[in-house]
């Protein structure tokens, strides 16, 4: 809702505070927002180590966003050294879960690889 100013003024700081809660219950969905957030600077200084974090407790516990969200911090060295081969293997895991980016993007490391 805050994120995005449905029903309420927008506010990333706002938003952020809600998915924490959320995050910090265990909630998956939430993780990987809070994971966003991080990686974007949206309602908190841009932090590519607290990106990774949300990311990997949401991506381990099976969510297909958070999957290809990892995967794409592994392609791109975020916070960690670049490693193809870690992507793909995020990638690959979202993908199995139907995750249409997921798809597209190990389809586009194939045929650059």
């Amino acid at each position: 809702m805050y994120q995005s100013g449905r029903g309420v003024p927008q506010s990333d700081e706002e938003a952020l505070k809600w998915y924490n809660k959320a995050a910090e219950q265990g909630y998956v969905a939430a993780q990987n927002n809070v994971g966003f957030m991080y990686q974007n600077g949206r309602g908190v200084h841009r932090s590519d180590e607290e990106a990774l974090k949300w990311y990997r407790k949401a991506a381990e516990q099976g969510h297909s966003a958070a999957q290809n969200n990892f995967g794409f911090m592994y392609q791109n060295g975020r916070g960690v050294p670049q490693s193809d081969e870690e992507a793909l293997k995020w990638y690959r895991k979202a993908a199995k879960q139907g995750h249409a980016e997921a798809q597209k993007n190990i389809e586009k490391m194939t045929k650059e690889g």
